[in-house]
């Protein structure tokens, strides 16, 4: 059950595309004063050392966050997440990684609330401990801490679960991203099912999934699924690097945005012909979809 150890697979194009959409996302919830909940319910480590054990081992960031490092004519949104992985790694090396956890907290304000879960006994004590680090860097910059306790609560605990307590937040505005590895095959249902309950709970919310498109059923059918669920507007984008082949590890992935902000799909096509080239070199793909509840609807009954 815990053999997925994300450090492996830290920077790569998946990471690149989840990153991407939800520094987006966060931006945009930043636009209004009024405080918003970020809920993760698979959050990881928090932060990962690309020159580490594991990154190093499988090499995935260099055909990810690595290809991006060095270049200077990306489009507003790739640029807006590498400005953010740069923040983490001042000397100008690429060398350490921001999972979703730090990303958030590094965009959220004093105001909003940030809730992390994970099941992994190793990976939830690496994000408590990347958490005492970083505060005790905020301290040693002068930067008031104090409110943290209320700010950032992590949990050993089912994200699915913790959802049921957290929705909807009070402020009525917030962004739940659900990314689990997929290792269980049973985690597509768990997916969508916590997304139909969520939306009961909480209707005006941002939802965000992530998933792999590998070649089990499973993986293929869930962007419709989630289609078909989707109470409002709705947004997906996969990203392929190539061609998929059995056993030779992830080349496509996707996130699918309900409630997604109404700027976020010209942002994408604008970026996505770009990332597809460059992370794909030369043979990449993307898909990029809208729709709305009610268009699935009309499709669904005819």
């Amino acid at each position: 059950m815990f053999s997925y150890r994300h450090a492996f697979h830290a920077g790569n194009h998946a990471d690149v595309l989840k990153h991407m959409v939800l520094i987006q996302l966060l931006q945009y919830l930043n636009q209004k004063e009024t405080p918003y909940m970020v809920i993760d319910t698979h959050a990881g480590a928090g932060t990962y050392q690309l020159d580490g054990e594991y990154a190093s081992k499988s090499g995935e960031a260099e055909s990810g966050i690595g290809l991006l490092w060095d270049r200077d004519d990306a489009p507003t949104i790739v640029s807006e997440y590498l400005e953010q992985i740069r923040a983490l790694n001042p000397s100008g090396r690429l060398r350490h990684y921001p999972g979703s956890p730090f990303l958030a907290e590094h965009i959220m304000r004093e105001q909003d609330r940030l809730r992390l879960f994970e099941m992994h006994p190793t990976d939830v004590r690496q994000l408590q401990e990347n958490f005492r680090k970083l505060e005790a860097h905020q301290v040693a910059n002068g930067v008031n801490t104090t409110t943290r306790g209320k700010r950032v609560m992590i949990q050993r605990a089912d994200g699915y679960a913790g959802l049921k307590a957290l929705l909807p937040p009070p402020s009525r505005r917030g962004l739940v991203l659900i990314d689990p590895s997929y290792e269980d095959k049973d985690d597509y249902r768990k997916v969508k099912v916590a997304i139909e309950e969520s939306q009961k709970r909480f209707a005006t919310g941002t939802f965000a999934v992530w998933y792999p498109a590998l070649g089990r059923l499973e993986s293929q059918q869930l962007p419709e699924r989630l289609k078909r669920c989707a109470a409002s507007d709705w947004l997906h984008v996969s990203l392929s690097i190539s061609g998929y082949v059995e056993g030779l590890g992830l080349h496509n992935s996707g996130m699918f945005i309900i409630n997604p902000p109404w700027t976020l799909k010209a942002a994408l096509e604008q970026a996505m012909p770009w990332l597809a080239d460059v992370l794909g070199q030369g043979t990449g793909s993307f898909v990029l979809q809208s729709g709305t509840a009610a268009r699935v609807k009309k499709e669904r009954d005819e």
